[in-house]
């Protein structure tokens, strides 16, 4: 048996962001061979479990985000020394891995999310630290994953070290066209322009704003987004929340009723300029959206260049009337062909293995 921790989400089930879906998603994929332990913040569940498909979970008493996420990773780190494997999602406990190497005898694999250490959201402090643990991170892990080219050729090429491509899955978002939310969502009987994410400068939210701001698109936008996050976020939500053909929505993370919304979206404007294969795109794809990029390495990467792309507000305005058919019909093969939960569970269980 190979006894694999999973250290920095905030648990499962799933209840906040990307790796927490991806960890919620590979467990329906646990090979025979694999016995899952996985940490959890207690501050985020009231209810407790011992045992979730099939997984043990372990609770600890911190959050999991923010500057507390350090000292989070760090206990999870150490409660797992008699582990064979540790996978690490994200780099901010990574600091800890040249002491954790002269006791650890197993294997570290680390997921570094996106290049955490250039989003526009951190101070100059938080950054360097970020930078430093990224590249801990790499030195001292058997095994480096990115999950879109543009992150591993980005590690390739700066660290001189051969990392690991595994991308994102997107087939557990699904077609919902039930009536259980229609009274709820009256918008969605009419077309709409739809973007999901969180409210950070990094993903262009005031271009996408902006945008409509004057009217006279061919949609309106809805956007779902933690808007009480920070001041960014309230001022945006302040400035555009009376607006007729805007419409702002509070974080949703019922996966039911996110996909009642997106399902009835007719495109879908993804704005992130930072990161790697996002989850809130290839879930679009999968679902069959058209997809108008920001446009970035990444972005592309995900989707092979077959959707359209914008730069500014302007651009953006401008693609919102072009024919977005073929658009939808490419998106959702790329999802098909590449983004499937059963594809990416295979590469991470071959990487347990010794």
């Amino acid at each position: 048996m190979i006894y694999v921790s999973v250290i920095g989400i905030v648990g499962v089930p799933a209840c906040y962001g990307g790796f927490e879906s991806l960890v919620e998603n590979l467990l329906d994929y646990i090979p025979f061979n694999v016995e899952y332990t996985i940490f959890c913040s207690k501050k985020n569940y009231s209810k407790t479990t011992q045992i979730y498909k099939g997984a043990k979970l372990k609770y600890i008493n911190i959050k999991a985000n923010g500057i507390w996420s350090i000292l989070y990773d760090w206990i999870s780190i150490i409660r797992s020394r008699n582990s064979d494997v540790l996978l690490i999602l994200g780099v901010s406990g990574c600091s800890i891995l040249p002491l954790v190497r002269i006791f650890y005898k197993g294997k570290i694999i680390t997921n570094i999310d996106g290049l955490e250490w250039k989003r526009a959201k951190w101070k100059r402090m938080a950054k360097y630290f970020l930078h430093y643990s990224e590249k801990i991170a790499v030195k001292y892990s058997d095994v480096i994953i990115g999950d879109n080219a543009g992150i591993t050729d980005y590690i390739d090429s700066k660290y001189k070290v051969s990392s690991k491509l595994i991308e994102y899955g997107s087939n557990h978002a699904k077609q919902n066209n039930s009536s259980e939310f229609a009274k709820e969502y009256l918008f969605c009987e009419k077309p709409y322009a739809l973007t999901v994410c969180r409210i950070e400068p990094e993903n262009n939210i005031s271009d996408i704003i902006k945008a409509f701001e004057s009217g006279g698109n061919p949609y309106p936008l809805v956007i779902v987004g933690n808007w009480n996050n920070s001041k960014y976020a309230r001022e945006l939500y302040l400035k555009y929340s009376s607006f007729n053909n805007i419409k702002l929505l509070s974080p949703i993370y019922d996966i039911n009723r996110i996909n009642f919304i997106r399902c009835h979206a007719t495109v879908y404007i993804h704005g992130h300029s930072a990161g790697g294969t996002n989850p809130s795109l290839v879930e679009a794809m999968n679902l069959g959206l058209p997809v108008l990029a920001y446009d970035c390495i990444y972005n592309r990467n995900t989707t092979e260049n077959e959707a359209l792309y914008w730069r500014d507000s302007e651009e953006l305005n401008k693609l919102l009337f072009e024919d977005l058919t073929k658009i939808a019909l490419r998106m959702k093969e790329i999802s098909n062909r590449r983004y499937k939960w059963e594809f990416i569970a295979k590469k991470y269980n071959k990487l347990f293995n010794f």
